[in-house]
């Protein structure tokens, strides 16, 4: 993994807060907070951020063409934090995603694990900042079937 990639951007998203989505996912997470589910602008549960991902496509990317093994690809690790409260229902965010950090360990199968730490920041209407998402994607030096158990 090159650190060639680090603050690489990819293109800019918008994400609607629904109304309905918040509800289908404070659902979905066995939720019965009343704050997710009444009212005409309920609050969004605090992981409710991980579902950008459906307003994205390739080009929002920060990747861009580099080439990943997804045999070897791990989701290590996932972090909100929010400059308010969560987004109610009703929002516009504009969202864009970096990648902010890449550094390499050492694996116990062998061969050494990528860490690339990827960043998406949450704009409101006004450009204000409302959260940050913090992901840490590994890839392993070996796919499971090549490194045998440990």
């Amino acid at each position: 993994m090159s650190e060639s990639l680090v603050g690489r951007q990819g293109a800019p998203f918008q994400m609607v807060v629904e109304r309905g989505k918040i509800r289908e996912f404070a659902r979905a997470t066995k939720s019965s907070n009343p704050e997710y589910l009444e009212g005409e602008h309920p609050l969004s549960p605090v992981t409710f951020l991980c579902a950008s991902g459906f307003w994205q496509d390739e080009s929002n990317s920060p990747w861009g063409d580099e080439p990943r093994n997804y045999e070897r690809i791990l989701h290590g690790e996932q972090e909100f934090v929010f400059f308010g409260e969560p987004p109610r229902a009703g929002a516009i965010l504009t969202g864009i995603s970096r990648i902010d950090r890449i550094y390499e360990k050492a694996g116990r199968r062998g061969g050494a694990m990528n860490f690339t730490e990827t960043v998406t920041e949450f704009r409101d209407e006004t450009g204000k900042l409302v959260a940050e998402s913090r992901s840490t994607v590994i890839e392993t030096g070996q796919a499971p079937s090549e490194g045998g158990a440990s």
